[in-house]
C-alpha cells in the first residue's frame, strides 16, 4: 500500500480543497498520470501519482478540504493493471439489465448504459472543460478520439474535431459526427414487452465526470432548472479556495483603500480601422490574432509611465514605486475570474502580448494557472465589456492603487468637428487609492489612455 498526502505548495499556502478526482477507487493509475486536482486560494493543479496502481481508497470526497499533510488517498501498488477495473466494471455492467416498470428496457436507458464488461472497460472521461464544448456545439463525445492520459477526452480534442469538419455553435453536428454517435437501441416489438431486448454494445462508453464542486455556470444551471419545479429548498455549497480569496481580498481594498473611481470615453475607430487593416499580416506573421487588449496594455503602460502614482502602493506609512510594469489581466477560468500577470509589459511587443494572453486563457480554461502565474501585478486591466457591461465601478487589486474598467464598444452619436456623427464608442473607468493618487492624476491617467488609442501612432512614436 501507498499513502498520497497533501503536498507544500508554498509558504503561505496550508490548505487545499479537493477539486475533483480524475480517477475512481478500483481504476488503475500509471505513474506520473494525474489523480486528483487540488484548488488552493490562488491555482488549481493537478497532483500525479508516484506510483503505478490501484486507487484503493480516498480519504477526502470532492469539494472537501484538507490540510497540507493530510491523508488524500491510498494506493495498492502491488495490484496488477489487468486486475484494475474488474469490480467496477461488473458493477456498472450489471447497470445495462436494468428495466423500466413495464418490463421493458427503454430506448435512452440503451443509449446510455453499456452491454458487457469490455465495453465499460474501453469508457472515455469526459473532462468539464471538454463537456461545455460538447454541449455547446451539440456533438457526441463517441465520434472524437480522446487523447489525454488515462483515455481522457479533453477541451482541445473537441475544439480540434470543431476545426476539422467546420461546426458552428448550437449546430448540427456533421456527418461524420453522426456517423460516430450513439444510435438508440429499437424499440421492442409489442408482442415481445414479456422479455426486454439486449441494449446494443456501445464500442466507446462514455462517462462523464461531475464533481460535487461544480464550476458557477453548471451550479446556475442546476438551480433554475430547480426552480422550475416551483421549489422552495435552499442548497448550501462550500465557497471554492478561489473564491474565499477573493472575496477577502475585495473587503479588504474596501476596508483599506480610499477608492474613488473616474471615467471618460474613447473613440475606438482608430483602433478597429488599424486592426481591420493590418490583422491578416499579423495573424499570419505572429500566428496569433491582433486583439484590443495589446493596444490597451501598451497604452497602460504610456500612461503609468506619466503617472508612476498609480503605478505604485502603499506599505505602512511607505509608499513604494516601482519602475517596472507588471499589469495583470482579468481572465474568466473554469473556477472563476482569475487574474494573471504580464510581466514586464514595457519590453513586450503586441506580439508577445497577444500570445501571452492567448496561453493564460488556455490554462485558465483547464485550471492550470499556478500560483507564480496570478501573484504579483503593479495594476490591473479588467474588461467587463466581452460579458456586455456599459459601465461599471471596479474594484481594486491590493495592494495595487489602480484598475483600469473596460467596457462594451457601442455606436453612439457623438459631436465631431461640428457634425453629429456616429462612432464606436467605450466607456473606461479608472478606480484608484486616493491615499497616494490625487484626481488630477487619475484623470490625466484616462485622458492619456484616450489619446493614444484615439491616435494609436502614439505608441510606436512615443509622444
Amino acid at each position: 500500500m501507498f499513502e498520497i498526502n497533501v503536498p507544500e505548495f508554498g509558504e503561505s499556502i496550508q490548505e487545499v480543497q479537493v477539486g475533483q478526482w480524475l480517477k475512481e477507487v478500483g481504476q488503475w493509475v500509471e505513474k506520473d498520470e494525474d489523480i486528483v486536482e487540488l484548488e488552493s486560494d490562488k491555482a488549481t493543479q493537478a497532483l500525479a501519482a508516484p506510483e503505478a496502481g490501484v486507487l484503493k481508497e480516498i480519504k477526502v470526497e470532492e469539494g472537501g478540504f484538507a490540510k497540507v499533510g493530510d491523508l488524500l488517498c491510498v494506493m495498492d501498488t502491488d495490484a496488477k493493471s489487468g486486475s484494475a477495473t474488474a469490480s467496477s466494471a461488473a458493477s456498472e455492467g450489471d447497470s445495462t439489465s436494468a428495466v423500466s416498470e413495464g418490463g421493458s428496457t427503454s430506448a435512452a436507458t440503451a443509449t446510455a448504459t453499456v452491454a458487457d464488461e469490455s465495453a465499460v472497460g474501453s469508457a472515455v472521461w469526459i473532462m468539464p472543460a471538454a463537456e461545455r464544448v460538447l454541449d455547446q456545439y451539440k456533438i457526441s463525445a463517441d465520434a472524437i478520439t480522446p487523447s489525454g492520459p488515462g483515455g481522457r477526452l479533453q477541451k482541445e480534442d473537441v475544439l480540434k474535431y470543431i476545426e476539422a469538419h467546420g461546426l458552428k455553435p448550437g449546430g448540427s453536428p456533421s456527418s461524420a459526427a453522426q456517423a460516430g454517435a450513439v444510435k438508440p437501441a429499437p424499440a421492442a416489438p409489442a408482442e415481445a414487452k414479456s422479455s426486454p431486448p439486449k441494449a446494443a454494445p456501445n464500442k466507446s462508453a462514455v462517462k462523464k465526470h461531475e464533481p460535487k464542486t461544480a464550476s458557477v455556470a453548471s451550479q446556475t444551471k442546476e438551480f433554475n432548472t430547480q426552480l422550475e419545479g416551483a421549489s422552495r429548498e435552499e442548497k448550501v455549497v462550500p465557497m471554492s479556495m478561489i473564491r474565499r480569496t477573493i472575496a477577502n481580498r475585495l473587503v479588504e481594498a474596501q476596508q483599506t483603500a480610499a477608492l474613488l473611481t473616474t471615467f471618460n470615453e474613447i473613440d475606438m475607430k482608430p483602433v478597429m480601422d488599424l486592426r481591420k487593416k493590418y490583422k491578416e499580416p499579423f495573424l499570419k506573421k505572429h500566428g496569433v490574432k491582433l486583439g484590443f487588449m495589446s493596444f490597451f496594455a501598451k497604452a497602460v503602460v504610456e500612461s503609468l509611465k506619466r503617472f508612476p502614482a498609480i503605478n505604485a502602493e502603499v506599505q505602512d506609512t511607505n509608499v513604494v514605486w516601482k519602475n517596472y510594469f507588471d499589469i495583470g489581466i482579468a481572465i474568466g477560468g473554469g473556477k472563476g475570474l482569475v487574474v494573471p500577470v504580464l510581466r514586464n509589459v514595457e519590453r513586450m511587443s503586441f506580439a508577445d502580448v497577444e500570445q501571452q494572453i492567448g496561453q493564460f486563457a488556455t490554462l485558465a480554461q483547464n485550471n492550470k494557472l499556478t500560483p507564480a502565474d496570478l501573484t504579483g501585478g503593479t495594476f490591473t486591466i479588467s474588461n467587463g465589456g466581452v460579458y456586455g457591461s456599459l459601465l461599471s465601478t471596479p474594484i481594486v487589486n491590493p495592494p495595487q492603487s489602480g484598475i483600469l474598467g473596460l467596457h462594451t464598444i457601442q455606436e453612439r452619436p457623438i459631436a465631431l468637428n461640428g457634425e453629429v456623427v456616429i462612432r464606436p464608442m467605450m466607456y473606461v473607468a479608472l478606480t484608484y487609492d486616493h491615499r497616494i493618487v490625487d484626481g488630477r492624476e487619475a484623470v490625466g491617467f484616462l485622458k492619456t489612455i484616450k489619446e493614444v488609442l484615439e491616435e494609436p501612432a502614439r505608441l510606436f512614436l512615443e509622444v
